[in-house]
């Protein structure tokens, strides 16, 4: 005779894991893995450290003077002219930009809700949690602030200006004008030092998430972490700092 199990009153079913959805195709399931997200991440994060650094190296110019600045901001609106009409190429990168950004947030977002569900925080001590989680809520605040001051570095000194005399085409103008205001210039520091901050904990954390974490190297990780991000944070910091000080006139 067969003996039917019955639950207890009030007894939990256990958990069944659903079997992922096999029909998707094969990017989309490692995407969905934890390994997925963390390559998406690290690569995303090479593309815009690479951006970071080739604008930092175009901002240079302004030391130079107005024209060699504005004629820098004019070769990359006219980028393959005449092959390519005008701010085609310019926006071809702009939307690749965006679609790393987004991918990196994304990918940011959904392993972080990811590492909550499978390490409840109520299992950890408060002393093990700080440890653990440090770098990743440092990259999760730095991150938001590095979002915000993109939007606003686009309008202050791209599209429309933010309270100044905006000249459209005068990189060297705009540039001296909006960082001539204290409050503005101040927010410059603090968000390219935030910038710093998540390019020192992205630097060092995307060997991991590619697999290359060998204690061997963790030194030269170290320091090539911290000086991309010092050279980055530095050198960024330093322009809101020389325009208020008529260095940079």
């Amino acid at each position: 005779m067969t003996q039917v199990a019955h639950a207890r009153p009030g007894a939990q079913e256990p958990h069944v894991h659903k079997p992922a959805n096999r029909n998707a195709p094969w990017p989309v399931q490692f995407y969905r893995s934890a390994v997925g997200k963390k390559w998406v991440m690290a690569l995303t994060g090479i593309g815009l450290m690479g951006f970071v650094f080739v604008h930092m190296i175009g901002n240079l110019k302004i030391y130079l003077g107005a024209e060699e600045i504005n004629a820098y901001g004019e070769s990359l609106r006219t980028l393959l002219h005449p092959i390519m009409p005008n701010q085609v190429v310019l926006w071809v990168f702009r939307i690749g930009l965006i679609v790393m950004f987004g991918a990196h947030i994304h990918a940011a977002a959904t392993l972080t809700a990811m590492n909550r569900s499978s390490r409840p925080d109520r299992y950890q001590s408060p002393r093990d949690y700080v440890a653990a989680n440090f770098a990743s809520r440092s990259m999760r605040y730095t991150g938001v602030i590095v979002l915000a001051y993109l939007i606003f570095h686009l309008f202050d000194l791209s599209w429309t200006g933010t309270g100044y005399e905006f000249l459209r085409g005068d990189v060297h103008h705009n540039f001296i004008e909006s960082m001539s205001r204290p409050p503005i210039a101040l927010a410059y520091i603090v968000a390219n030092l935030a910038v710093a901050v998540h390019l020192y904990h992205g630097a060092w954390s995307m060997f991991q998430s590619l697999g290359l974490n060998n204690p061997r190297y963790n030194l030269a990780r170290r320091v090539f972490a911290g000086g991309f991000a010092t050279l980055i944070g530095a050198i960024n910091v330093m322009f809101p700092i020389m325009v208020l000080a008529d260095v940079i006139k």
